[in-house]
């Protein structure tokens, strides 16, 4: 098992976490960065955030703010921007209780607090979105764009399509609390040990029974199988 461990430590340079030049990421430790995930230089992961498979959030020339209970969820891109206006180089602030959909890019601007960011969207440097506002899926918000408060704006270029209904509100605030309680067991998982997760899989293939289409596993718990794991070794 330690071969194995160091034959994958030589095949894999992957690091969640890394500098770049003096710029330190900071992930509070009770944020879920997940294996896949690539954060370096100047960012910033508050309390209970969660940052999901094939993310890229690169704070190099500025820096990128996550607070506290936000998502941001599989393959978004979130760096920073430099004004056309100013010829600054813009940091991203995101806020607390943020949902961020798959596969988005975030550039160069803010969000506030229980705002909620659609599947794919583009926000372009400049952009500010405003607590409780909504960018829809695929949506690219242009330059220096705000969206005020409880308003939806979708397509492309966005504009505004609706306000936003009080239920709807709410639901972001209970989106970011799922997401939250859903990386707690993606971290519990990526915390086993390999020798832990190898027995595991022996276990679920030994109780296997193939259909033709599907497997049925037995529901073994992670006390059971780590007991089991820690008898055999």
């Amino acid at each position: 098992m330690e071969l194995t461990t160091s034959l994958l430590a030589i095949m894999s340079r992957h690091r969640p976490l890394m500098n770049v030049f003096d710029k330190v990421p900071v992930v509070h430790r009770d944020a879920f960065v997940a294996p896949s995930a690539s954060i370096t230089g100047d960012v910033h992961v508050g309390h209970g955030s969660s940052i999901w498979y094939g993310c890229v959030l690169r704070g190099d020339v500025n820096n990128i703010s996550i607070g506290s209970g936000t998502n941001i969820q599989d393959n978004t891109l979130v760096h920073v921007a430099k004004s056309n206006l100013s010829g600054k180089v813009l940091p991203t602030i995101i806020g607390d209780n943020v949902t961020v959909g798959h596969s988005a890019v975030l550039q160069g601007c803010t969000v506030e607090d229980e705002a909620f960011i659609g599947m794919g969207a583009t926000l372009l440097d400049g952009v500010y979105i405003e607590k409780h506002a909504m960018v829809a899926a695929g949506a690219l918000v242009r330059q220096n764009t705000r969206i005020p408060y409880g308003e939806v704006w979708g397509g492309n270029p966005a504009r505004f399509l609706r306000k936003l209904t009080e239920d709807e509100m709410a639901f972001f605030s209970q989106s970011a609390l799922n997401y939250s309680n859903l990386a707690q067991a993606h971290a519990a998982e990526n915390e086993k040990e390999l020798d832990a997760t190898e027995f595991e899989k022996v276990v679920r293939k030994k109780f296997a029974r193939g259909d033709g289409e599907h497997d049925s596993v037995p529901n073994l718990s992670d006390d059971v199988l780590l007991d089991k794991s820690s008898k055999a070794s």
